[in-house]
């Protein structure tokens, strides 16, 4: 596979914006002076991408099993989105909602086929914890409660209110003035639930698998009988589908597997397959309660981002890509499984685990090396994640497996 538009495009943007550094070095020497930290990085800077490939400055090709952290959904650069991109980019690049837009409505009527029946009021916003945020200020609009019950294993965002809902400790900085009201549960331990519910609570809210502690999945009678505790009680049940959303498990959401209908479902990362965009998804009794005013957004729905989410949504469709993510999930299972280095394999679809018998940090940089991009578990150092984009078909899932043996040999050196 050939590089994709390279120079075209390189060409057109550095008319538009002046000489693009050309190396690696240069990118990663202005990069670190510049910016402030975020992520430990892989020492490779990515310039292009195509499918389920992306290419360094230095014109490596990478298999991408990460997906940027699940946003790749449909693909880099996938035909229909970048033309979407493109062609609002002419037309308006941005007003805000206090006017109505013809994009925008595109975009909420296709969330809207995309939503589950009595969820398909809509909330546009940036990031998944900006989803969230909105998720729980409605719960407790709502309700008229303030505690929130959460997973100890669930990440839910590093914003302040997100980040009180979040259980994994180790984003919960002491430092930062976490919000009180919040109650941490083990995931899967319905008892758990049960007892830390009452009538002071204004909602649970739950990864379905959680992701960033390290993949698991809870049977589905743990699903039902949630929705079951939270009816009883008269609190809101929260799907956090950031990660597991929009097709992702094998289905377009988690509730399918499980026949549980959450009040509120939050979306983002693959939305608008990497155009930064969110989603809260309101139960539509609810979503009617809401008043002009108690939310709002700047950015949020605009033109761009609505071009983008409409054609991604028409991607998943049209492409069937909830089913190639669960056909193609089954393949990566199958083929490792049986693996003599493997422990376990988690999750559906292609979000997807799988446990070593030693620690997966050296793997996952000498897959780098092999041209190779996954993922770790923060909460389980034993664990390779891979969120690649719902594209990757039956031969990419297993081209990579010779170039893993190579991987777990170096990493043992």
């Amino acid at each position: 596979m050939s590089a994709p538009q390279g120079d075209a495009d390189r060409a057109a943007l550095e008319h538009a914006l002046g000489t693009l550094p050309a190396s690696t070095e240069a990118i990663r020497a202005i990069e670190d002076a510049r910016q402030v930290p975020t992520y430990a990085k892989l020492p490779i800077a990515l310039v292009r991408g195509r499918g389920s490939y992306v290419w360094d400055a230095d014109g490596k090709r990478y298999l991408d099993l990460y997906g940027g952290h699940a946003v790749a959904l449909t693909g880099h650069c996938h035909p229909r989105v970048v033309e979407a991109i493109r062609a609002q980019a002419g037309r308006l690049l941005f007003f805000s909602n206090v006017v109505y837009n013809d994009v925008r409505a595109a975009a909420v009527e296709a969330l809207a086929e995309l939503a589950p029946a009595g969820l398909r009021s809509a909330f546009l916003c940036n990031s998944g914890a900006e989803a969230n945020e909105t998720a729980l200020k409605l719960a407790r609009k709502h309700t008229g409660r303030m505690r929130v019950v959460s997973m100890q294993e669930g990440f839910h965002g590093r914003t302040l209110g997100a980040l009180g809902a979040t259980g994994i400790r180790g984003y919960r900085d002491p430092a930062y003035p976490i919000p009180t009201a919040h109650t941490y549960v083990p995931y899967g331990d319905i008892e758990a639930l049960g007892a830390a519910l009452g009538d002071d609570v204004a909602a649970v809210i739950l990864e379905p698998i959680p992701s960033m502690g390290g993949i698991q999945v809870a049977e589905p009678e743990y699903f039902q009988a949630l929705r079951r505790l939270c009816d009883e009680h008269g609190t809101l049940l929260l799907f956090d589908e950031v990660q597991t959303g929009f097709g992702r498990t094998g289905t377009m959401w988690f509730g399918e597997h499980v026949d549980v209908r959450p009040d509120l479902i939050t979306g983002a990362k693959g939305i608008a397959s990497g155009f930064p965009a969110g989603v809260c998804f309101v139960r539509e009794d609810l979503a009617a309660q809401v008043q002009p005013g108690e939310q709002g957004t700047t950015f949020g729905g605009g033109p761009l981002a609505s071009a983008a989410i409409a054609a991604t949504a028409r991607c998943l469709l049209d492409e069937g890509l909830p089913a190639n993510a669960a056909r193609v999930g089954a393949v990566l299972a199958e083929a490792l499984a049986p693996h003599p280095a493997v422990t376990a394999v988690r999750g559906r679809g292609l979000l997807f685990g799988f446990d070593l018998d030693r620690p997966a940090k050296p793997v996952v940089r000498a897959l780098v090396d092999e041209g190779v991009l996954c993922g770790g578990a923060g909460g389980n150092p034993h664990q390779i994640r891979l969120l690649p984009p719902l594209t990757l078909t039956e031969d990419e899932a297993r081209e990579w497996l010779p170039a893993l043996d190579r991987a777990l040999e170096a990493a043992a050196r």
